[in-house]
């Protein structure tokens, strides 16, 4: 770690994009009971926003459509991510103000703590001038949650191990995405407890794909193993899974993560936009562009 960073004046913001899980193989189970993963992960345009600025203290408030699902937390992953990046930096007295908007629907697989917690570290990094090794800060990450560390970039990996393993993504086409929630919370915990049967192999994936069409037909042939658990606690997953299909144009449909956020691939941002507005309006409902690897 180095402070060589200078500190920036005023707001610093940051956005905190949706993951999606495009496959999820359970690939295995450490001694200490953490599974071992395989996924191809991207990142939505859908996204939070943090902001830091100065201030006394570490202050957090909370704005924005999906805020009212993170007023009873004692203690936010922002707030989280602050101390830790404080204390691994060596600052006594560190000071920020926290701004949240919660945009992302809560615990619904699609990374939205973790995102916000990346957001929070690169913020602030900014803001206190603090410069930590890449090695460091995926530690530091991985201490607030398997998927904070492919959070951090934010763009197209594959995930392994627990989370903490990164390489790059397959070459990958443009292509849209429709994302839906019934607005209903998952614990994931209670997801992966309820996982059954053999393990799954890691995933044979190309170098990339010519189109959307092409690499949907691949991801067809792979799975998210958290699925069927999912569904057999959360039945409504499966409506959504089922609306999502049958949009116009959704070349395949799957869940993220542990749900119940569920996505569908289409050829283009414009197609996922005007297939999203067709969903119902009274779930959580987005459609639009990926972000690339570059």
């Amino acid at each position: 770690m180095t402070a060589g960073q200078r500190p920036v004046v005023g707001p610093v913001t940051e956005l905190a994009r949706a993951k999606v899980n495009l496959h999820l193989h359970v690939t295995g189970r450490r001694a200490d009971g953490y599974h071992l993963l395989d996924s191809l992960v991207v990142f939505a345009d859908a996204a939070d926003e943090v902001t830091a600025a100065g201030g006394e203290g570490m202050a957090l408030s909370l704005g924005g459509p999906e805020a009212g699902s993170l007023a009873a937390e004692a203690d936010n992953l922002v707030l989280r991510a602050g101390r830790l990046l404080a204390e691994m930096a060596g600052l006594d007295r560190p000071g920020a103000a926290l701004r949240l908007e919660k945009r992302l629907p809560v615990a619904s697989g699609i990374g939205g703590g973790s995102a916000d917690a990346a957001a929070a570290l690169r913020a602030l990094a900014r803001l206190w001038g603090v410069e930590i090794g890449p090695t460091q800060l995926a530690a530091l990450a991985l201490r607030l949650g398997a998927d904070v560390p492919v959070c951090l970039a934010s763009r197209p990996a594959r995930m392994q191990g627990v989370g903490e393993v990164l390489s790059s993504a397959p070459v990958l086409p443009p292509f849209g995405l429709v994302l839906a929630n019934p607005r209903i919370s998952v614990a994931t915990p209670r997801i992966f407890a309820a996982r059954s049967g053999p393990f799954a192999p890691v995933a044979e994936l190309p170098a990339g794909w010519k189109n959307a069409e092409e690499m949907a037909a691949a991801l067809r042939g792979l799975r998210n193993d958290l699925e069927p658990p999912a569904i057999a606690l959360c039945p409504p997953i499966a409506e959504v899974l089922g609306a999502l299909s049958a949009l116009p144009g959704a070349l395949m449909a799957r869940m993220s993560g542990s749900g119940a956020t569920c996505f569908a691939i289409f050829p283009d941002a414009a197609a996922a936009a005007r297939a999203a507005a067709l969903l119902p309006q009274d779930w959580w409902r987005w459609g639009g562009s990926v972000r690339s690897a570059t």
